[in-house]
């Protein structure tokens, strides 16, 4: 064990250990070295105490302006309050019983004061705050400690304030600095004027000015930047040496007897990613290819030709979707595109059709036994479905492609486990429909060739998007109710999206309830975004599909045919429902976001999303993305309460802006940690991007691939980089190190 991997309580005492342990999730020297500052200030220079959010943990530096020491009437105790001020702002300090305090706590000291911010009388204020006093006179600790440079400011807790953590920090500089090992390659760091780790560590920590900050943090991107490429180019290496069966597309088979019948020309996007996807295919070592696009680019079509093309080859192709609603939209869309193709050995079937199975958990014992079966022997030549997929039950005769859609609702493993039913590792396309800028799919997907459709197909209509704010004009949502009316006059359909089911009773049977909160993960996957428009708990619950149903049937559109949609319906309700929305027999379908993805109806034209601003930028963009598949234009009613100057209208505000998915997935990232993504995207693979941005350090992330590609090439064990490899442990997830490992 490494002198960076010594546990906490050696260097701090078992006491602190623990606090940083669990407040901070900081067990080891390494671990402290790598907690960052997340600002600095100078001495002097205060912080602006009107960006202050309510119950946000916080450390601010302030002057003293006012002491007041408060009896209580009628009963023993007394009140302390301290007035601080940034100079403009102010915010009140509160002591119970303290009185002693008002000994050091004199008007005119500055000081360090962190507590978490509260509201009394409309006023912020902490309660009981920590602190420690910059004064030079009394000679505080604080004011020798931060002498002559700037004073770092942690992410910190109640239990351990930032001053206390820098101590810690200062701790760990003094007695193992030079422990520290050194992952980047001294031409590396030289070609591109980087400092050693060690002094990057101790300027991060001890900066004398910006200048020192910017070169730590400079040194430190790159340190993130290149390790996480090493490991992608390592995954990348090991993926390009597998065998594979090639599976070149045969003249005059399946996939020419489809595109005979298509009723509409290919994109020149289709063409080209269609092409790569093919080119891939045919060769002797995996295809691993994520296939990202538009909202209605046509990437379902593009995953079936390349499915019919393994099964011209002989092999056989899984679809993977996320939910059962998408499994059975995804089936019931690829069979009535291929038609009498999708009835191999059946009456009436095409002398080059395959059979088309679908598998899901909820399907009948008979039906399920048939789909496996047909699987095992071959005759299905698609099988399309969810989890159930993954299950140990389920085999293939041949499997040759597995087309995984929308990536990021699976793990790493989830994908691996299904590539591994193959005798050899088969082919993988990942589809996403959520635009992703391109250094974001270059670090998340860095594993992955990437092919994107930027075109929408011939015919599709544009989307007209408005913000209704309900509560500032509800005439307007009134208009919004009479949209929808005046749509299904013209003989169209309508979607109204909720945020909540809205029937959310315990069920008695544990059983059954447990059951119930599984399907209801896929409603509510997403929607506790950050900044997710809530100010406090004093807002309403988010508007339900029950009863906003109730609602419209007995209001705004009452003697119109109204349906719901939602992840606890049964699996034959919720089938039942969609069919009967395709085939137009519905006029309005409220429900959550199971509709979010793979949903097509072309008729449908108008959606009012309820609460929008508690849904995510790109899920909006998704959900959008339902309507205006056919040639009648369509119209997305954003309905909000919230007012016109908060963040989140100006997030509903840019998804009425755009159309473009890119530049929207940009403003969702902005908004979230990167990190974030990183972990959903990339299982086993902790959320390390401390000082490195995905979207400003676009330069340090191409050209970090670059130099991991090379350096992985010309030693792809890191045999002469033992620090590197000791880096590229330390990302790993201990226990999921397999991630690594899957062909």
């Amino acid at each position: 064990m490494g002198a960076l991997d010594e546990p906490l309580t050696k260097l701090v005492g078992d006491r602190t250990a623990k606090v940083l342990a669990d407040s901070l999730k900081l067990r080891t020297v390494g671990d402290l070295l790598h907690h960052y500052p997340r600002r600095y200030v100078e001495r002097g220079q205060l912080t602006s105490l009107d960006e202050l959010e309510v119950d946000e943990h916080v450390t601010v530096l302030a002057r003293i302006e006012k002491v007041t020491l408060i009896p209580f009437r009628g009963r023993k105790g007394d009140r302390l309050e301290v007035v601080v001020t940034d100079g403009r702002s102010r915010l009140s300090l509160v002591f119970f019983n303290q009185g002693w305090r008002q000994k050091e706590l004199r008007a005119g000291a500055q000081g360090l004061f962190a507590g978490k911010v509260g509201v009394f009388n409309r006023s912020r204020q902490l309660v009981s705050p920590d602190y420690q006093l910059l004064d030079e006179e009394a000679g505080s600790d604080a004011a020798k400690q931060f002498a002559g440079r700037l004073i770092p400011v942690y992410g910190a807790s109640a239990q351990m304030p930032s001053w206390k953590l820098s101590i810690c920090v200062e701790t760990a500089l003094t007695k193992h600095l030079g422990d520290v090992g050194e992952p980047l390659p001294a031409e590396l760091r030289e070609r591109h004027d980087l400092i050693a780790l060690p002094e990057a560590l101790e300027l991060i920590h001890r900066p004398r000015n910006q200048a020192d900050r910017e070169r730590a943090q400079s040194r430190l991107r790159w340190d993130e930047a290149f390790v996480l490429q090493v490991a992608l180019a390592q995954r990348r290496a090991a993926d390009s040496a597998l065998p594979a069966k090639p599976r070149a597309a045969r003249e005059g088979g399946l996939l020419d007897a489809f595109d005979a019948r298509l009723p509409f020309t290919l994109t020149e996007g289709q063409r080209k990613v269609s092409a790569e996807i093919a080119a891939d295919l045919a060769t002797e070592h995996p295809m691993h290819r994520l296939l990202q696009g538009e909202v209605g680019s046509g990437k379902t079509l593009v995953a079936l030709r390349a499915m019919l093309a393994v099964v011209d080859a002989g092999g056989q192709a899984v679809l993977l979707a996320p939910t059962e609603v998408l499994a059975q939209q995804h089936h019931r869309s690829i069979v009535e595109m291929m038609g009498d193709l999708a009835e191999g050995g059946m009456l009436g079937g095409s002398e080059h059709a395959t059979r088309v199975v679908l598998l899901t958990g909820s399907m009948g014992v008979p039906a399920r036994r048939q789909a496996l079966l047909d699987m095992a022997c071959g005759d299905a030549g698609i099988a399309i479905g969810t989890h159930a997929l993954i299950e140990d039950k389920v085999q293939f005769q041949d499997l040759g492609l597995v087309v995984v859609d929308e990536q990021h609702r699976f793990g790493v493993e989830q994908r691996d486990a299904l590539r591994a039913k193959g005798e050899q590792p088969p082919h993988l396309l990942v589809m996403t429909a959520t635009p992703i800028p391109r250094t974001v799919a270059m670090t998340v997907f860095g594993d992955l060739e990437t092919s994107v459709l930027d075109q929408l197909p011939a015919g599709r209509s544009p989307i007209a998007t408005h913000v209704v704010p309900a509560l500032e004009k509800p005439n307007f949502l009134t208009r919004a109710w009479e949209r929808v009316r005046e749509e299904v006059t013209k003989g169209h359909q309508a979607y109204v999206v909720c945020p909540r089911i809205g029937d959310e009773e315990p069920a008695a049977d544990p059983k059954a309830a447990r059951k119930r909160r599984k399907a209801a993960e896929e409603d509510f996957e997403d929607l506790t975004t950050p900044d997710a428009g809530a100010a406090s708990d004093e807002r309403r619950p988010p508007l339900s599909v029950v009863e906003t149903a109730e609602m419209l049937v007995k209001g705004p559109l009452s003697g119109l045919r109204v349906e719901i949609l939602h992840g606890r319906l049964a699996p034959e309700a919720k089938d039942e429902v969609m069919r009967r929305f395709a085939a137009g027999e519905v006029d309005v379908l409220v429900a959550t976001t199971v509709i979010e993805v793979g949903v097509n109806v072309p008729n449908s034209t108008a959606m009012v999303i309820m609460d929008a601003d508690r849904f995510g930028v790109s899920q909006l963009h998704q959900l959008r993305g339902r309507v205006g598949r056919g040639s009648a234009p369509g119209l997305c009613l954003l309905v909000s309460d919230m007012p016109g100057a908060s963040p989140a209208r100006a997030r509903l505000d840019a998804v009425a802006g755009t159309l473009d998915g890119f530049e929207l997935s940009r403003i969702d990232l902005e908004q979230r940690r990167e990190g974030d993504v990183l972990g959903q995207a990339q299982s086993g693979v902790k959320s390390s991007l401390k000082v490195l941005s995905v979207l400003e350090d676009e330069e340090v992330i191409l050209t970090a691939r670059t130099e991991a590609t090379r350096l992985v090439a010309e030693d792809p064990d890191l045999a002469a980089h033992p620090d590197l490899r000791t880096a590229l442990e330390s990302l790993i997830d201990e226990d999921r190190a397999a991630y690594m490992e899957k062909g």
